[in-house]
């Protein structure tokens, strides 16, 4: 067995990883594995996986890199690890498993989808797609051809897609009506997105659009051409910047000829300042949240902090299940960790953001950088340096492509007959579109 005394990794980049488990950095360890790890001996990844679970209390995967780390050709044994490895979040080390056992037993359907699994929580929907594709000859509509459909979508390939939606049967099995609605829906909105939006590579708010039913409201003028296609990476935000997203809000409930008759205001802070100066600007009244009131926008800061806040996970739950009427809107919505429950509206997408009356980060009398005081002023107040600030969006660095108002009415005009009707789990929308996450 791989534990026996004085067995180490013998590849310089195993033994890394083994060193940093030496020092006791488990996350560190298990971060160097994440890149160039596919052509490594499976049996020293096996060995380090397994002291990393042992360390960590992860009995099942450590069980099972054992057995791999024993008997590295054993069909079983990858098996289990790749299983065990999707199962606590390392689906990149369950890839090379998976495959190994494919190429001695090419038509375990049972490892396909396994390894489709990996793909999709890796965001690899091309490898998917081509993988599924090679055993359509053999496999079963539910859920082969459902994952075939969803990872085209996932992958930008519509017309497949459309296809594969297409010989669907209506399942047998009711647990996957609702992934069959969900799949139709995506497609529905992927037909009106594309009468006003390219649905390309670089198209951020259509493939936001299909993938999440989210409407995003800006885009970042930042890094364009190097793999941000619209989004923000960290963002100290402003004023002028929170403004110029609620009248982008407005423009949007013009342009889709929703009328809502009320701000929501959510607990968190940041979405009460944000709710007071959106109550302003859209000519509202302003009131505490309730989960049953229809013809209201509900006004989010960023969902993760609202989640974060006291009662948050309640509050989210409320906001599954919304109201004829009531939108949700979300200023800053987190692309790397996508809040529970997904917005009808977005104004920027962001890895980390500073909100404006926040500590914002500043440069220190020493030089060095600093975290500034926040602005403890009553929310109303602040709400109306929101509303008296200058909405002129920011100046980026010349390669985004222009995003007037029109752009985004016209959008906004060319899917109102499928907005508001998308799931409220949350998802996020790497989807085909490339971004500095993958690069």
């Amino acid at each position: 067995m791989f534990s026996r005394k004085g067995r180490r990794p013998k590849t310089p980049e195993l033994l890394q990883a083994w060193e940093l488990l030496d020092a006791g950095d488990v996350p560190g360890a298990l971060r160097h594995l994440r890149t160039g790890t596919e052509s490594l001996p499976l049996d020293e990844v096996a060995l380090v996986v397994g002291r990393a679970a042992g360390t960590a209390g992860f009995d099942d995967l450590r069980q099972a890199a054992t057995a791999l780390a024993a008997r590295p050709e054993n069909a079983r044994a990858l098996y289990d690890f790749g299983y065990a490895c999707i199962e606590r979040g390392l689906p990149h080390l369950a890839v090379p498993a998976l495959r190994e056992v494919l190429r001695h037993n090419p038509d375990a359907l049972v490892v396909v989808r396994e390894l489709v699994s990996a793909y999709e929580r890796e965001d690899r929907h091309r490898e998917a797609v081509e993988l599924l594709t090679r055993y359509e000859d053999t496999f079963v509509d539910w859920p082969d051809r459902y994952l075939l459909a969803y990872n085209a979508i996932m992958a930008g390939d519509l017309a497949l897609a459309q296809r594969q939606h297409g010989l669907l049967p209506d399942p047998e099995d009711p647990q996957w009506v609702p992934a069959r609605d969900r799949q139709r829906r995506m497609l529905e909105r992927a037909t009106a997105a594309a009468t006003a939006s390219p649905l390309d590579g670089t198209d951020l708010r259509g493939w936001q659009y299909v993938i999440g039913g989210t409407v995003l409201g800006t885009l970042s003028p930042h890094g364009f051409d190097a793999g941000m296609t619209g989004r923000y990476a960290f963002l100290q935000d402003t004023p002028g910047q929170c403004l110029h997203g609620l009248l982008r809000l407005k423009a949007l409930l013009t342009a889709a000829g929703v009328e809502p008759r009320s701000v929501s205001l959510l607990p968190d802070r940041s979405s009460r300042i944000l709710g007071l100066a959106a109550a302003e600007v859209l000519g509202l009244p302003a009131e505490p949240f309730t989960a049953g009131r229809e013809d209201t926008v509900v006004v989010a800061y960023d969902l993760n902090d609202v989640a974060a806040a006291d009662g948050g996970p309640e509050t989210v739950d409320r906001l599954f299940g919304r109201a004829p009427g009531q939108v949700l809107h979300e200023h800053a919505s987190c692309w790397t960790d996508a809040p529970a429950v997904t917005a009808d509206s977005v104004t920027l997408l962001h890895q980390a953001v500073i909100a404006p009356w926040e500590g914002q980060l500043r440069q220190g009398a020493d030089g060095g950088v600093e975290r500034g005081p926040a602005d403890d002023r009553p929310d109303a107040v602040v709400a109306q340096d929101v509303t008296g600030a200058d909405p002129e969006p920011q100046q980026g660095d010349e390669t985004a492509p222009a995003d007037p108002d029109e752009t985004l009415t016209a959008f906004a005009t060319a899917v109102r007959g499928t907005w508001l009707r998308g799931d409220r789990a949350g998802l996020n929308s790497t989807g085909p579109v490339p971004s500095s996450r993958f690069a």
